[in-house]
């Protein structure tokens, strides 16, 4: 159905009303936020839906969460149709098997009305830093879903008579180590999602509701029209990629994932058939985070940034990946650790593209979520750590990858050093500094990693932790070296006690547990490196990683 008309001028005012509502949610999320996991460290997303559950803007927070949200948003209204919702009901879905993606995760969409009119929705979700399961925070040993944590299936509720010290509060306070916190999160994106429901209005009171629902079609038609022109600039074809995680955190065998994009005209079409089976631990990716990294590196590939990353522009790519695979597994598969999937994913599509467009690419990077969580359980209760570390970006051809950054799909900020010596008097970070010399070398450099080293100052101290690229190093484009790889270890007592990339370790008093996250690979020939980019490496004292 062709959309209402609605005067160009109008029409540029809604939709960047719209798209400064979002970002304003997502100040909203941060500044409300209980937790450091989303305080500091921002692991969460904000957005405005229109009607019937398509994304229309969202702040530039975690492209990981908002690419797939309609996938999410679709089995709550199936569960109960929008037009059945009433003021205060809100969906909530974090069911990985659902639309979801692992169960930290946690989507809330509360219905935005005007005059009794659903106008939209706003769409919150953070990263709920414990909501049970086999162990505080992080269960690295996990074999199925429900050891992770609690499951939302997508479900309705309503803001006071469930949630404010009703039922749905307190089921959720009785099954967690951290109420305050996870609680305290709840409300941030409750009052995120009302901050958007209020700008929305105001819109809806200035130039009416019929238009402001004309404005959200026009401007996912806009960035589909947009989206599609893009893609017609690239040259049609066949393209594959391939890239690796390096166990599956028991055994020592890679698992391939590889993609095949094609493009036809103004179309993508991308299959990860061929990609490694499901297994038992919890790197399996859900189907919705698969979509949402394959859609994010054909998006920041073949587009300009002022695209705006809404469902318009998700409509000429095409996702596939057999059922029963790493990246669309099977029930009750566990899948907490679903971003190290999810980012060879991206790095299968991004080696792809490299053969189509070699200049808009970029060379592999760490692009690891690794984890870190340290836990205690003490007089007053659970004390819980937990932050998304990155490492080195990978080069491209217009420059030199990023140092000691969170990955691409994450796009998570650090937890600052004064924040963990408040919140967590278990444990003192003594050294936070690049790691010398893990770019790959190249005619632009990968981006270094960082070390990070913690010492323990109590007994009875748990840390887990999931990693990757400790044994398979991230490849360099065109003539680039490859970047170094990650490492953890714990000093105790004058030895040095080697950890692996996935598993939990009890820490002891004074233990100095060390991280080394990896470096990005380099872009084009190492001789090749102009005078004035080795100049500059040497005045800022840069050793790169040797090519072996």
């Amino acid at each position: 159905m062709e959309s209402m008309r609605v005067d160009p001028v109008d029409q540029a005012v809604i939709s960047q009303a719209l798209v400064a509502a979002a970002r304003e949610m997502g100040v909203k999320l941060v500044r409300s936020a209980y937790s450091p996991v989303v305080r500091e460290a921002n692991d969460c997303a904000a957005a405005l839906l229109d009607r019937h559950g398509n994304v229309i803007a969202q702040a530039e927070l975690i492209p990981m969460q908002l690419g797939p949200i309609g996938t999410t948003f679709r089995p709550c209204a199936e569960v109960v149709p929008p037009e059945e919702l009433v003021e205060g009901d809100f969906y909530i879905n974090n069911d990985p098997y659902q639309g979801g993606q692992h169960l930290q995760d946690v989507f809330l969409f509360s219905p935005i009305f005007h005059e009794g009119v659903l106008v939209g929705f706003g769409a919150t979700v953070a990263h709920h830093l414990d909501l049970g399961g086999g162990a505080p925070g992080l269960n690295p040993e996990a074999s199925d879903v429900h050891q992770e944590g609690i499951i939302f299936p997508p479900s309705r509720y309503n803001l006071a008579r469930d949630w404010n010290g009703g039922p749905l509060e307190r089921l959720v306070r009785a099954n967690i180590r951290v109420p305050e916190e996870t609680i305290g999160d709840f409300n941030a994106q409750f009052a995120a999602n009302g901050m958007g429901a209020k700008r929305v209005e105001e819109l809806c009171r200035r130039f009416g509701a019929e238009t402001v629902m004309a404005a959200m079609d026009n401007l996912l038609d806009y960035s589909e029209r947009r989206m599609r022109q893009s893609v017609r600039e690239a040259p049609d074809g066949v393209y594959w990629g391939e890239d690796a995680l390096d166990d599956d955190g028991v055994g020592d065998t890679p698992l391939p994932v590889r993609a095949r994009v094609e493009i036809r005209g103004e179309d993508v079409f991308v299959d990860f058939e061929g990609t490694a089976g499901q297994v038992k631990t919890n790197i399996n990716c859900p189907y919705a985070s698969t979509i949402a990294a394959a859609l994010s590196c054909v998006k920041s590939v073949l587009t300009s940034p002022d695209i705006p990353f809404n469902e318009g522009s998700k409509r000429p790519v095409h996702v596939s990946a057999p059922h029963g695979s790493l990246l669309n597994p099977k029930a009750p598969a566990p899948v907490r650790a679903r971003m190290l999937s999810a980012y060879r994913a991206f790095n299968a599509v991004m080696k792809a593209l490299a053969s189509a467009v070699p200049e808009k690419v970029i060379a592999a990077g760490f692009d690891t979520t690794e984890v870190a969580c340290l836990s205690q359980l003490g007089p007053d209760g659970y004390r819980i750590y937990l932050e998304i570390l990155g490492g080195g970006y990978g080069a491209s051809a217009g420059g030199d990858g990023c140092d000691a950054v969170d990955s691409p799909l994450s796009n998570c900020s650090n937890v600052p050093i004064e924040a963990m010596d408040m919140e967590y008097p278990f444990f003192r970070l003594e050294e936070y500094s690049l790691r010398e010399g893990s770019g790959g070398g190249g005619r632009h450099r990968g981006g270094m990693g960082f070390c990070r080293k913690y010492r323990v100052l109590a007994d009875d101290v748990e840390f887990a932790t999931y990693s990757d690229r400790f044994r398979i190093a991230p490849e360099g484009l065109f003539g680039g070296e490859p970047g170094e790889t990650a490492r953890t270890y714990v000093e105790r007592a004058g030895e040095v006690v080697e950890l692996a990339s996935k598993q939990s370790f009890k820490l002891k008093r004074d233990d100095l547990l060390v991280l080394l996250t990896g470096g990005g690979a380099g872009y084009g020939p190492a001789d090749e490196r102009g005078e004035t980019d080795r100049a500059r490496d040497s005045e800022d004292g840069i050793v790169m990683q040797a090519a072996e």
